[in-house]
């Protein structure tokens, strides 16, 4: 399993940020917001995609993953900024306690493995670490995903979408349904909810 999970990041750690990271950023900068004064917490890190985004921006970052190949891999990242404001968590991010006060919540395709009988209190938590005007970036599956039915994934239908987001403002909202693979390179059908989400 150590070494599926390392060539999972092998092969996808390099890869650009997240469109929804990019898109909450964009809107921090119009905003003027001081990179200085900016902390995000990246959940589920992985060896940092984007997290290595956010550092070469100036924020300081706080990645939690529960895999220790994916912290290792981010704090062996060659391209990070000679100067960086990083702090590792490992452990199950549902578990492990977050920092408060944060500007952002990003999580890019990590969120939907979390078991639905835990999802809840780890939405609250993630609403109760952010700041008024924080913003929270992730991807969230459809109840037409082909892993619907796996116990240990949340799934959403878009009522339920709409319930969660209800308290947030909506600034991106994107839904893709299509055939693909996964980066182990297996067929799936994908039903997929991005979204970028500001707290009032």
């Amino acid at each position: 399993m150590t070494s599926d999970w390392e060539n999972y990041y092998k092969e996808t750690g390099l890869r650009a940020p997240r469109q929804t990271l990019i898109a909450a950023l964009t809107r921090f900068e119009k905003e003027g917001s001081d990179p200085d004064e900016s902390h995000a917490i990246d959940l589920g890190s992985g060896n940092g995609r984007d997290t290595a985004e956010l550092l070469r921006r100036g924020w300081r970052v706080t990645a939690i993953d529960s895999e220790p190949a994916a912290i290792a891999g981010l704090t062996q990242r060659q391209d990070l900024p000679e100067e960086t404001r990083l702090n590792t968590i490992l452990g199950k991010f549902e578990l492990v306690e977050f920092p408060e006060n944060v500007n952002l919540v990003n999580s890019s395709f990590a969120l939907p493995l979390v078991a639905p009988e835990d999802f809840p209190d780890l939405w609250n938590k993630i609403l109760y670490s952010l700041i008024p005007g924080g913003r929270i970036s992730c991807q969230l599956y459809g109840d037409k995903d082909d892993w619907r039915g796996n116990p240990t994934i949340t799934f959403f239908s878009h009522d339920g979408i709409s319930a969660l987001l209800n308290p947030l403002e909506i600034e991106f909202f994107e839904e893709e349904e299509t055939d693909g693979t996964t980066p182990r390179g297996k067929h799936k059908h994908w039903h997929i909810f991005h979204i970028v989400a500001r707290k009032i």
